[in-house]
């Protein structure tokens, strides 16, 4: 099978993440793959640099290559909307983001011209369907964890860990306030493959969120974690099996923190549960088979 993927995202966050792994794991599997992505952005340069035939993301190339595959993967907003206008085949979209679709005229349109959507949760399946997006229009296709990531070093006295991200969606600010109140301190990430090999915690605290893949290399990594209850989280996390969610209150946040350093098995447990969830859920295989089958079913249509 030939596929076009678009993306058009300026930095490399999750879902340009999620792209590279669909990438290596398609071509894996005996697909032929060609990006378009942002010229010079990270995923751009990541993508080139492992092999793989990349083009600008605009309209010119899209309806150049779009022509010579046969379905278009589109992995963003901006990177839909360049489809609807100008791809020569079927395509389908990834939806990541939990917010709400637009439900102007254009928009609609725009969505009724995708031949299927691969939802990242059941909970954005939802706010698909809210959308008017026909049920059987959507596939859940979870993220995948890298399954070159190795296991932390995970010691009580490691540092607490939270995403450096300027996004005030992200909640760097409640997990400031928690922090402050719990008394620990906070390592703001930038990297976490470098900063949760030791971490004690991953605190993720968000407004608003698909799934999660921060929370599920953190599991992965075996570093327990706290997240907002919230939007996928709720999936990613086993709705509190494999982590523990909390409201987005600092005071919530930080009893939550507190718990780690009074209850000494809680740690172990959550360790154990978050591998094992990320083992039989979120693996780059079932990502890359599922994503198969989507591809078939809009072909079949």
């Amino acid at each position: 099978m030939r596929i076009l993927h678009v993306d058009t995202g300026r930095e490399m966050r999750g879902g340009q993440r999620q792209v590279l792994l669909l990438l290596s794991g398609l071509r894996s599997a005996g697909e032929v793959c060609t990006l378009l992505a942002r010229e010079g952005s990270p995923l751009f340069e990541s993508a080139l640099k492992a092999g793989f035939a990349v083009y600008s993301a605009d309209l010119g190339n899209l309806l150049i290559h779009s022509g010579k595959t046969d379905i278009v993967h589109v992995h963003d907003a901006r990177a839909h909307t360049l489809a609807a206008l100008a791809a020569r085949t079927r395509f389908v979209v990834s939806r990541r983001v939990a917010f709400p679709v637009k439900r102007s005229p254009l928009s609609q349109r725009k969505y009724r011209r995708a031949s299927r959507f691969l939802a990242v949760s059941h909970f954005v399946a939802s706010v698909l369907e809210s959308a008017n997006v026909a049920k059987n229009k959507i596939d859940v296709v979870y993220d995948g964890v890298d399954p070159n990531v190795t296991l932390g070093e995970w010691s009580a006295g490691g540092p607490v860990v939270a995403l450096a991200s300027a996004d005030p969606a992200k909640g760097r600010a409640l997990v400031a306030a928690a922090a402050h109140i719990a008394g620990l301190e906070v390592t703001y990430s930038d990297d976490l493959l470098r900063d949760l090999k030791r971490a004690s915690l991953f605190v993720y605290a968000t407004q608003n969120e698909g799934l999660g893949s921060a929370a599920l290399l953190a599991m992965a990594m075996g570093i327990p974690v706290i997240a907002s209850d919230v939007g996928g989280l709720r999936e990613a996390l086993g709705f509190g099996e494999a982590g523990v969610l909390v409201q987005n209150e600092p005071a919530a946040i930080a009893t939550a923190m507190l718990r780690f350093r009074e209850d000494s098995a809680l740690a172990p447990t959550l360790i154990e549960r978050g591998k094992w969830r990320v083992a039989k859920h979120f693996t780059a295989q079932m990502m890359v088979d599922r994503t198969l089958e989507s591809y078939r079913r809009a072909l079949a249509l």
